[in-house]
C-alpha cells in the first residue's frame, strides 16, 4: 500500500482508475486509517449519499462507510468486509455518487449479510435487508472495482451512454 494521505482524499468519479480496480484488504487499523473512514463519512454526508467505499474518496483500500439515513450519528465502518447474500432478487433504480446523473434499475439480493472489522479491530456481523442490504451490496461491489455501470441491461447501458461519455470527456479535460 502506497502512503496514504488522507488530507487527499475526494470523491472520486468515474473513469477514474482507482473505481475500477479490486483494493487491498487493510493490514493495520491505525490513527490513519480512522482518519480516512472520517473523511469519508464528511465525504458521504456532504455529497448526500447513503454509503461510500475505499475507492470512491481515492483509495484502493477494502473499507466503505454507510448511513442509510444520511447522518454522521448513524455512519458506521466496515473495514475488509466479506458478504453473503439471501433472499430473492429486486430490482430497485439506483444512483452512485461516482456515477453523477447516472440512474438504473439494479437487481440486488433482497437481504445481505456483513461481516467486517471495526475501528478498533473487532470482527462483527449485521444483517441488513431492504436499502441496508442493498448498500452493503453496492459499496462491496466498489470494493471489487464494479459499479452500477458494469450491472446495467443493455438497454440501461445505451441510455447511459451520453452521460457516461461526458463523464470520461471531463476527467481527460482536467
Amino acid at each position: 500500500m502506497t502512503e496514504l494521505d488522507v488530507s487527499r482524499c475526494k470523491l472520486t468519479k468515474y473513469p477514474t482508475p482507482v473505481l475500477m480496480a479490486p483494493t487491498e484488504p487493510i493490514k493495520t487499523i491505525d490513527g490513519k486509517i480512522c482518519d480516512l473512514a472520517e473523511r469519508m463519512i464528511d465525504i458521504m454526508i456532504r455529497s448526500g449519499g447513503v454509503g461510500l467505499a475505499g475507492p470512491q474518496a481515492g483509495v484502493n483500500l477494502q473499507i466503505f462507510v454507510v448511513s442509510v439515513n444520511g447522518t454522521k450519528e448513524n455512519a458506521k465502518v466496515y473495514i475488509n468486509p466479506e458478504i453473503e447474500v439471501s433472499g430473492g432478487l429486486e430490482g430497485y433504480e439506483e444512483g452512485c455518487l461516482s456515477l453523477p446523473g447516472v440512474y438504473a434499475k439494479i437487481k440486488r439480493h433482497k437481504k445481505c449479510t456483513v461481516t467486517a472489522m471495526d475501528l478498533d479491530g473487532n470482527q462483527f456481523t449485521e444483517t441488513g435487508e431492504g436499502l441496508l442490504a442493498r448498500a452493503f451490496q453496492h459499496e462491496y461491489d466498489h470494493l471489487q472495482g464494479r459499479m452500477i455501470k458494469d450491472r446495467m441491461g443493455r438497454v440501461q447501458q445505451i441510455a447511459a451512454r451520453r452521460r457516461l461519455r461526458e463523464l470520461e470527456e471531463q476527467y481527460e479535460n482536467k
